[in-house]
Order: structure tokens, then sequence, then C-alpha cells
């Protein structure tokens, strides 16, 4: 019984760590979107610390690596990145979406945004 037990557990350690190599490979589920949002120009301001910018970043699950996301927080959370003090940054979240039509090429956007919101405003189509 006790050598079932090992076995048993030997195979669970492989794999779980079988399982621990392949998963991180795989794509998110909004990669093509969160690729298609940064390459449409669209800038996604923000801070570690702030709950809506990581309410944002969950919306994208794995694939919010691939926003183009600026970090405006100093490590010590107690000043600003210069990136965002030249860029005026008074909230966070602010999206930056490309814009031919706005004074400085860019239409400026406070808060949290759904998917489908960013979808629209960047023509980037939503991964079903």
């Amino acid at each position: 019984m006790k050598k079932i037990s090992y076995i048993v557990l030997v195979l669970a350690l492989i794999g779980g760590v079988a399982w621990l190599v392949i998963t991180p490979g795989k794509d998110g589920k909004y990669d093509v979107f969160a690729k298609c949002i940064k390459d449409s120009g669209t800038i996604f301001y923000g801070a570690f610390w702030c709950p809506h910018c990581q309410a944002q970043k969950a919306r994208f699950g794995k694939s919010a690596d691939l926003l183009p996301y600026v970090e405006c927080s100093t490590a010590d959370s107690q000043s600003q990145t210069q990136i965002c003090k030249d860029k005026n940054i008074q909230t966070y979240p602010t999206w930056y979406f490309a814009s031919s039509t706005a004074v400085g090429g860019y239409e400026i956007v406070v808060g949290e945004l759904e998917l489908a919101q960013l979808s629209e405003r960047t023509s980037c189509p939503l991964a079903q």
C-alpha cells in the first residue's frame, strides 16, 4: 500500500511539472485582440497600486501582458514617472487612442473600459 502511494505521488508530481511547462506557452484568449490594440497606437497608462487598472488588466486574463501598458507610478508609489508627468496623466486608468481628428493626435479616455468599448474605439475585432 505504501509503495502505491509513492507511485501515485511521483506520477502526480510529474504530471504537475508537465502541466506547468506546457500551460504557460499557450496563447491567452485575447492575445490577438491585445496585440491589435497595441498595433492601433493605443496606450494604456496606469499604476500598479490602482485597483481599476488591475481590474482593467484582469479583463484580458493571460493576454494582459500584451497590452500597450505604461506604468506611471514609481516603485515606492510616492511619485509619478516622467513620461506620465509629460503626458499630464492625472487619474488611472487613462487610455490614449490614436486619432487623426483629435488635437494632439490622441483621444483621451479616463476610466475602466469594457472589451467591447475597446474594440469599438480601436476597430480591433473582439475574439468570441
